[in-house]
């Protein structure tokens, strides 16, 4: 019960209830206020135009950089029957993953992985995996996650690839955030002793509903005042861009080592 009499915000929302349970199984008060919302964002058209394209000008590196984001683009190859031809395409293309998640999606697909970014797993790493692949003149494939990985594109851009994203799901705000406007209340009372973050998007999701309340600069200062617990390097950059001190980073970036950190925090 290493969490007892200790109130926590969550902000993750996918495995929000999977956190929640972590905290008030040591003895906290989890305060939920899911910060993100994952919409469908693949055109069907656009993936079967996409395939057909790579049979007549094949790519040289295929990156995936989420597992949710793998899965629903061979959901859309499954779809359109055209799952075979993409794994016969990627039969002859260096493949590339971010970590773990797409590692495992792919796997399930029967995909060979040639490149794997190293723990903590983000574009640094992605890009360190294949920095010695010759891509001048090359055509790269990139999924998405919720939003353009402009670092990564760039990136390959000046390495003279011709880079071509797939969207396959994207970020926004949820649908109701009364629970954002009601933590962010909460902060400014001084009600929490920590906030876990595990998204990059919860922190400017959250920051994007303050300044619409007036209430960014109480914010920053209420979470400067507070406990902030980071999943990893990309949450806590975007933290740092929000000018919000990071108490704590998991190490490595997952969920255990997240709460393992929280119960040595928060005694």
């Amino acid at each position: 019960m290493s969490l007892r009499g200790k109130n926590v915000a969550i902000l993750e929302s996918r495995l929000g209830r999977q956190l929640v349970e972590l905290v008030e199984g040591r003895g906290g008060v989890a305060f939920h206020a899911p910060a993100l919302a994952e919409l469908p964002d693949l055109d069907p058209h656009a993936i079967a135009a996409l395939v057909h394209s790579l049979e007549e000008r094949p790519a040289k590196l295929a990156v995936f950089q989420t597992g949710v984001g793998t899965r629903a683009l061979f959901a859309a190859t499954d779809a359109l029957a055209l799952t075979e031809v993409l794994l016969k395409l990627l039969e002859k293309t260096t493949v590339a993953v971010r970590g773990p998640k797409p590692t495992a999606a792919l796997r399930a697909r029967g995909v060979r992985i040639d490149r794997s970014a190293a723990d903590p797993f983000t574009t640094s790493e992605v890009l360190d995996s294949i920095k010695d692949l010759p891509l001048k003149g090359e055509r790269v494939i990139v999924q998405r996650h919720g939003s353009a990985n402009v670092e990564l594109d760039r990136a390959l851009e000046a390495r003279g690839a011709a880079v071509v994203e797939i969207p396959t799901y994207r970020w926004a705000l949820p649908p109701d955030s009364a629970p954002l406007v009601a933590l962010i209340g909460a902060l400014e009372r001084g009600e929490l002793h920590a906030v876990v973050l595990t998204n990059a998007e919860q922190v400017r999701n959250l920051f994007a509903v303050a300044g619409r309340e007036g209430r960014a600069e109480p914010l920053r200062a209420a979470l400067n005042r507070t406990l902030v617990a980071s999943i990893g390097p990309v949450a806590s950059a975007a933290l740092r861009e929000a000018r919000v001190r990071v108490s704590l980073e998991a190490s490595p970036p997952k969920l255990g080592a997240l709460m393992a950190a929280l119960d040595q925090a928060l005694p």
